[in-house]
């Protein structure tokens, strides 16, 4: 089930979370399974593929570690607990063909002994203009079994003819000032902080978020299509 901003963004806000104008709405299972997806629209530019044949897993991950470390700081500020990441829970893959990308790493509280771990299941899809990111938050000892609902969401994400990874004009579009690495080991560091409290009150809040979001249910493919 989706919810639209702005009840969506009402939700992340009461568990912590600032968003943005690149947030546009989180999906909720319709089944008591405890996930939620967190969906972004960046408008940022055509994103260069070129650097995902040369990436290294174990370089990009002590990018991520030190990159969240680095912005601990401001989660204190905000009164977020500081986070660390541990390690990959899938390494990152690129589909070159499909112009889709699939990383997730595993994070918990810094120090904390319990074993219990949050995790993102970050799925991108590139366009023309930039690209969406779709990205399943859980418990870690949860993720094998909701990765079929992220496969699923994310194949449904088509874009429009002419709004197509593949209809870059090199002529007359923008292109990004970041390749695909970075949507790994840069722009995700402050997406990990901000979302990896979401896991901890992801049973408690689901319910409230379908609530919140009353009729206003709309399916993903459709959401797409208004901002592709």
């Amino acid at each position: 089930m989706w919810v639209p901003t702005p009840a969506a963004a009402q939700l992340m806000r009461s568990m912590g979370n600032r968003t943005d104008d690149t947030f546009i709405g989180a999906i909720f299972p319709a089944d008591d399974a405890d996930w939620m997806a967190v969906v972004k629209f960046v408008k940022e530019g055509y994103i260069k593929d070129d650097d995902a044949k040369d990436w290294n897993a174990d370089d990009l991950l002590k990018s991520l570690r030190e990159g969240t470390e680095a912005a601990n700081e401001e989660r204190a500020k905000r009164g977020i607990p500081s986070i660390e990441v541990t390690g990959w829970a899938q390494k990152p893959q690129y589909d070159a063909s499909s112009h889709r990308l699939v990383w997730s790493a595993l994070s918990k509280r810094k120090g904390a002994t319990d074993g219990n771990q949050g995790v993102n299941y970050n799925t991108y899809a590139l366009g023309r203009e930039g690209y969406l990111s779709l990205n399943l938050i859980t418990n870690a000892k949860d993720l094998d079994k909701y990765k079929p609902d992220a496969s699923k969401l994310l194949g449904a994400i088509q874009y429009d003819d002419g709004k197509k990874y593949a209809d870059f004009n090199s002529s007359t579009d923008k292109v990004a000032a970041y390749g695909l690495a970075a949507l790994v080991a840069g722009a995700a560091v402050k997406k990990l902080g901000l979302f990896a409290i979401i896991a901890a009150f992801l049973a408690k809040f689901a319910k409230l978020a379908v609530v919140a979001g009353g009729a206003a249910l709309w399916g993903i493919a459709k959401l797409f299509k208004r901002n592709s």
